[in-house]
């Protein structure tokens, strides 16, 4: 074991060999390295083993008592004045930094033990999953302090991803977001509703703590999406893109906001909530992008009942290349705040073309069955077969009759389909009139 006399206390109860060079920060012999000639570390072992798989202070499962910790908090400190003490840069001065990193992460361990901690934990809402990683450096949530993975529990909750120390949930008062979300799905739609500081007594608008814009006792910072003043501890300046301010002024500039909304904004992002032709039916007016996506969307809707009853398209599963936007199959008038800025940045133009093509493709020259369910013009009666999302083509809104556009709107009689529609039912009523 060690060779050092002096620490026998030590050896006698580690079951490793204990290193030398850890025995002397104890005793505050490295600054004598004459006493154990030959002792000096190599750069290969002042590597630092964050794992710890050397456990210099391990003993038996529960004997570590309040002397151990004191201990360990000398040695620190001796380990500390002595890097002070050696010349700047020095190997000593290396080695002695890489003993103190050891040093308190032992130390760190004794305070904070790792217990059971049961893999799922409900609380508020939240549902805390106990994360595996150990390698991965977060932030809790709650004190705002770096979560050391190698030797600290932590959770994360799995549906607003709000992370936390295991001995901080029990201080945790904000509910989780996606009940938020479940209950209330829709966005503040006014650009930075603010009440003013005073109004909300110098709180934080979350934590109730004392702020104030000079930063005496706590930084005031205000979030964007909802007007309101937060703590530090609540607001991490984090940003995101504000639907209120997309919404009415096309514009996709990140801004800071709080952790809450910065949590609701990202769970809210892909939900199709937003009903522009009322929120904003100018928008259409100035937007030219939106004008084509609400076109292709509805040829889509059009194109909707041939993949329903067509055995290839159900089997080819066409319909699910737009499985990330189920809405789009729906309807033509909602849209996510994501819709809206992949139309801002033009990726949703590009893939909803190509989806577009892909479609018609299977109606008008793969599929037979697809085909025979194509449109004559009964007007001019010439021409290919028509299809209610040809871009030359005009439907009728009672019938669903296809015509060519010029013949649609050239003629000065009702729609063929619709007059023979009429007759068949005057000659139903008048039959059944000489029955009775």
């Amino acid at each position: 074991l060690c060779q050092n006399v002096h620490c026998s206390r030590w050896c006698q109860l580690s079951l490793p060999p204990f290193p030398i060079a850890l025995c002397n920060v104890f005793l505050n012999l490295e600054a004598r390295p004459e006493v154990f000639p030959g002792t000096r570390t190599h750069g290969s072992d002042r590597t630092m083993d964050l794992g710890l798989a050397e456990d210099h202070f391990s003993r038996p499962v529960g004997s570590f008592v309040a002397s151990d910790i004191e201990q360990l908090k000398l040695a620190i400190e001796e380990c500390k004045k002595l890097i002070l003490e050696l010349p700047e840069h020095s190997e000593r001065q290396k080695d002695n930094v890489v003993k103190l990193i050891h040093l308190r992460l032992k130390l760190q361990e004794l305070k904070d033990p790792e217990e059971d901690e049961p893999n799922l934990r409900v609380l508020l809402e939240h549902r805390f999953s106990k994360e595996k990683s150990k390698s991965v450096k977060q932030t809790c949530d709650k004190c705002s302090t770096i979560i050391w993975g190698l030797i600290q529990t932590w959770y994360t909750c799995t549906g607003c991803y709000y992370r936390c120390h295991s001995k901080c949930m029990n201080l945790i008062t904000k509910p989780c977001v996606r009940s938020k979300v479940s209950h209330q799905s829709e966005y503040e739609l006014s650009i930075c509703p603010e009440i003013g500081l005073d109004r909300q007594d110098y709180r934080c608008a979350e934590c109730r703590a004392q702020i104030s814009l000079r930063g005496v006792p706590s930084e005031a910072r205000q979030c964007d999406y909802t007007g309101q003043y937060y703590c530090s501890t609540c607001h991490w300046n984090d940003t995101a893109v504000i639907p209120a301010r997309v919404i009415h002024n096309w514009e996709f500039e990140s801004r800071k906001v709080c952790r809450s909304s910065m949590r609701y904004l990202a769970l809210m992002m892909s939900r199709p909530v937003l009903r522009l032709k009322e929120i904003n039916p100018l928008l259409f007016n100035f937007v030219e992008e939106l004008v084509e996506i609400r076109k292709l969307r509805q040829d889509i809707l059009l194109m909707k009942p041939y993949f329903i009853t067509c055995k290839e398209a159900m089997e080819a599963r066409l319909l699910l290349q737009l499985q990330d936007r189920q809405h789009f199959v729906e309807n033509d008038d909602m849209y996510s705040l994501q819709d809206l800025i992949d139309i801002s940045t033009g990726r949703l133009s590009c893939s909803l073309t190509e989806i577009h093509t892909t479609f018609a493709k299977h109606i008008k020259l793969d599929c037979e069955r697809c085909q025979a369910k194509g449109f004559v013009c009964e007007l001019c009666k010439e021409g290919d077969i028509l299809f209610p999302f040809d871009s030359h083509t005009s439907v009728c809104y009672d019938c669903s009759a296809v015509f060519h556009r010029d013949c649609y709107f050239d003629n000065s009689t009702t729609c063929p389909r619709c007059a023979r529609m009429t007759e068949r039912k005057q000659d139903e009523e008048e039959l059944d009139v000489k029955e009775s």
